[in-house]
């Protein structure tokens, strides 16, 4: 299962380097913004990433709750945290997150077994 981690992961690393590779000012900017919003500040970084979790799974973006999942359980947040801040997600978001909260859980479950 952890082969969904994988590529995940090196198609994100390949992409974003093309990306920043290619010297766009704006892109590199946005780029910049997204690691500095996501630092230690007033919110710790494992709020943080729950915060960005839920914004990702509302907007329906698999991506980036890919994304926030790994951070997040590197974080130290729990099955039961990640679970409560889906539910809160999917309240929000309404039952069109429900195939992301499939998904999203799926790739915890590769999380807790590459972590194993």
């Amino acid at each position: 299962m952890s082969d969904i981690i994988q590529e995940f992961n090196d198609y994100r690393s390949k992409m974003n380097e093309k990306l920043l590779a290619d010297n766009n000012k704006i892109v590199k900017r946005i780029f910049n913004l997204d690691t500095n919003a996501y630092a230690p500040g007033t919110l710790d970084v494992k709020t943080k990433e729950l915060l960005g979790l839920v914004a990702s799974a509302v907007l329906r973006c698999d991506d980036c709750v890919k994304y926030h999942l790994e951070t997040s359980h590197k974080e130290g947040v729990t099955k039961e945290e990640m679970m409560e801040a889906m539910g809160i997600a999917t309240l929000v978001g309404g039952t069109i997150v429900i195939p992301h909260l499939r998904r999203a859980y799926e790739f915890w479950e590769a999380l807790e077994e590459q972590g194993k």
